[in-house]
């Protein structure tokens, strides 16, 4: 099987997993809310429509529950933002390969200076990793061109430099697949954050704006359904940008290796051929 339909198939499964990812956690994240948050226990009286008990867990989870109906949803995108972000650490730790990158690049440079192309092609396969997968195929065509007689060499330079770009056409995407769900994670919890605070505050003015004496019960629901709702919108942007810049560095450091290598691999052929 070649290198291009086993990322192909890889593709196709991590869209499988997104799709099939965001309804179940939509699904936990409203079942948290109702059994876990709601739990009657939580409550005085053991009625989730009372206030939460004075102290302990169940008066933090009770707490959480007050923040109505939009807790569910900002508990889903948590979920999201938790799931997908160890989804994309594990797949961009793996593409950096099993040792350091930087070490393997040298190693290679080392080895097609003395003309033992095939030993860096089994650093290759010692490697792995996204890395190792482009120089693997770039060497493979080097070793191709050496051979070939019937071009000359800018047509073997050019060969080889479309190989190393068709290898990074195919590795890259595959690191940044998932990213943009991180990234809408932090700008839609700060949305739907704002939103929970709007209605808790409706409810809040609402409650003191009542004919008569305010009901406090009411009153004490809405700022708590506001606060909470901020708290913990912002509190899940804030991870997802922190993530998304860890990503996105780690992509960058494996594209300065990816073309760094290349350039190497360019170079050395150009330098030891003759025509």
């Amino acid at each position: 099987m070649s290198n291009s339909t086993t990322q192909k198939q890889e593709g196709s499964a991590k869209n499988m997993f997104a799709s099939l990812a965001i309804p179940i956690l939509v699904a936990v994240g409203i079942c948290i809310y109702m059994f876990i948050l709601g739990n009657p226990a939580n409550f005085e009286g053991g009625d989730n429509k009372n206030h939460p008990i004075a102290e302990g867990v169940g008066h933090t989870l009770g707490l959480i529950y007050k923040g109505g109906f939009i807790v569910p949803i900002l508990l889903s995108l948590v979920l999201m933002s938790i799931t997908f972000s160890i989804e994309r650490f594990l797949v961009i730790n793996k593409a950096s390969g099993k040792g350091s990158a930087e070490a393997f690049v040298a190693k290679v440079k080392s080895l097609l200076s003395s003309g033992n192309i095939d030993s860096a092609i089994a650093e290759c396969d010692k490697q792995r990793g996204s890395v190792a997968n482009v120089v693997k195929a770039s060497l493979h065509k080097y070793k191709e061109m050496a051979a070939e007689t019937s071009m000359d060499k800018e047509q073997k330079i050019l060969a080889i430099q479309k190989e190393l770009e068709e290898s990074v056409s195919l590795e890259l995407p595959m690191l940044e697949k998932n990213l943009v769900i991180i990234a809408t994670m932090a700008s839609v919890s700060t949305l739907i954050a704002l939103l929970g605070t709007v209605l808790g505050m409706i409810r809040a003015f609402s409650a003191l704006g009542a004919a008569g004496a305010p009901d406090s019960t009411a009153l004490a629901n809405g700022i708590s359904e506001a606060l909470i709702n901020t708290a913990l919108g912002i509190a899940n942007s804030a991870v997802a940008i922190i993530m998304y810049n860890v990503f996105t560095t780690k992509i960058d450091k494996i594209t300065y290796t990816i073309d760094e290598a290349g350039f190497s691999i360019v170079q050395t052929f150009a330098s030891q051929t003759k025509r």
